[in-house]
């Protein structure tokens, strides 16, 4: 097993580099949909172990919406505003010198316009529950599944896109934010597996230790130390959004297990021999990701 785990991971690092690295934020975006959308299937089959049919289409279809409104959205971060006078030529202002008042209204469009496709999705759920031919008993269990879908793997995972369309440094932040969650779980796997005597939740995934919860922060440390010779941020600052995207991530990790668990299966899916399923290997960064994206935000260690 875990010769299949480690050939996988040894296929899916180089694509995942190349299309983080290499390609513009849109063919970030179109990759984050198909993963989405191949998550949302996975998480939709563990409903139905419970007898939660999800409205799946529509689901999806606003999950494609909300990546695409990201990605949207994400375009001012790098691009470069012009302003036009009377007295003289455009003038082109970078977005570090757009006044404060306006990328106040930058990030309240972005609040508002996701609001919108929120409630967009809760008519289109209206709909479905009114209008179609289900019987009602099933009417909640549906809306459930659905909206804790949309919210629970749909809407974190999207943030991989605002992360990759920071202007300047998004690819290398997101490789950050993706290494940080990495070495987590390769740390603690073997970590664990060496070392590991206390269950560290032990109703939810019996084989997770203290000491593997453990040496998964240190390897996502590591990487913040790693990360200073690339990344134009403070080693604390990297530090601590590495500390922070792997306490997420673990809770990532076993917030997807408590899925698992509660649907009576080992794994989301077989697509990926020796890792499971999609929703198996994105669990921790669905986390992750938005707690380093928001700390990008917030704190803003002189990177935006």
């Amino acid at each position: 097993m875990t010769g299949t785990r480690v050939l996988t991971a040894l296929v899916l690092i180089p694509i995942v580099l190349a299309v983080v690295l290499l390609t513009p934020t849109y063919v970030v975006a179109i990759a984050v949909a198909i993963i989405t959308v191949q998550a949302l299937r996975e998480y939709f089959a563990l409903g139905e172990a419970i007898g939660h049919r999800a409205y799946r289409l529509w689901t999806i279809f606003c999950a494609l919406l909300l990546i695409a409104q990201t990605w949207r959205v994400t375009k001012p971060f790098g691009a470069v505003l012009t302003i036009s006078t009377h007295s003289g030529p455009a003038t082109a202002i970078p977005p570090t010198a757009i006044a404060p008042m306006t990328a106040v209204a930058h990030y309240l469009y972005r609040i508002y316009a996701t609001e919108s496709l929120f409630f967009l999705f809760v008519l289109g759920i209206t709909v479905l529950i009114l209008f179609t031919r289900r019987p009602l008993v099933e009417a909640l269990p549906s809306a459930g599944i659905s909206s804790s879908g949309f919210l629970l793997v749909a809407f974190p995972f999207s943030f991989a896109v605002r992360l990759h369309g920071m202007a300047g440094q998004g690819p290398r932040l997101l490789l950050f934010a993706l290494a940080v969650t990495w070495a987590a779980d390769t740390t603690a796997y073997f970590i664990g597996r060496a070392m590991g005597k206390h269950p560290l939740a032990p109703h939810i995934s019996p084989k997770k230790t203290w000491e593997g919860s453990i040496g998964g922060i240190i390897g996502s440390l590591l990487i913040a130390y790693a990360a200073k010779f690339f990344l134009p941020i403070a080693l604390p600052h990297l530090l601590a959004m590495a500390f922070l995207g792997n306490i997420a991530g673990q809770m990532g990790d076993l917030l997807e297990s408590a899925y698992k668990r509660s649907a009576g299966v080992k794994d989301s899916g077989s697509l990926l021999p020796g890792h499971g399923g999609v929703l198996d290997r994105i669990d921790a960064q669905i986390l992750c990701i938005p707690v380093i994206w928001y700390y990008l935000v917030l704190v803003n260690p002189a990177v935006l």
